[in-house]
């Protein structure tokens, strides 16, 4: 459960950016309804609570040039606290990694990977991720399709359990 307690007018203001980062904030008060300078004030406390972390542009990864996805199965020999922390450090500074969880169950971690071909991806699985220290074993699959791919969470689940609380 979040620790900020929010109420409808923040989940508007999260919601509709959300969907839209780069509406004024004159339009954005016009769609929550409120006037803009309390609206302002509310969108800077949510980003300094943390919950606004950052604007994003959707980029069309295919359409510059990257017609490569890959979802790898990390598994690691050690999973001590140094050795996983160790690892998503590692996550962080290769470029082709965009995601990195890590996973209760068989697998470590998975990662969602972007290449601009298959001899990208290949060179970087070989030369970098199976040959890190600590990973055991990676399986990876190829994306053929998306079907879904929407970014932060369904604003309607949280504006139901809102109503039932």
């Amino acid at each position: 459960m979040p620790t900020i307690k929010l109420d409808p007018i923040d989940r508007k203001i999260l919601a509709e950016l959300q969907g839209d980062g780069r509406m004024t904030n004159v339009e954005l008060a016009k769609r929550v309804g409120i006037s803009a300078p309390p609206c302002l004030r509310r969108v800077r406390t949510l980003e300094e609570s943390g919950l606004i972390r950052g604007y994003h542009a959707d980029v069309d990864a295919r359409e510059l040039g990257f017609e490569v996805k890959v979802f790898a199965m990390v598994g690691l020999h050690s999973q001590a606290e140094v050795d996983l922390s160790a690892f998503e450090t590692q996550c962080r500074d290769w470029p082709l990694v965009r995601e990195c969880h890590m996973l209760n169950g068989e697998i470590d971690f998975i990662l969602k990977c972007v290449a601009p071909d298959l001899t990208t991806f290949q060179t970087f699985l070989t030369n970098h991720l199976t040959a890190a220290e600590n990973v055991a074993s990676v399986k990876t699959s190829l994306v053929i399709r998306g079907a879904k791919d929407m970014p932060g969470v369904p604003f309607s689940v949280l504006e139901a359990r809102a109503i039932d609380d």
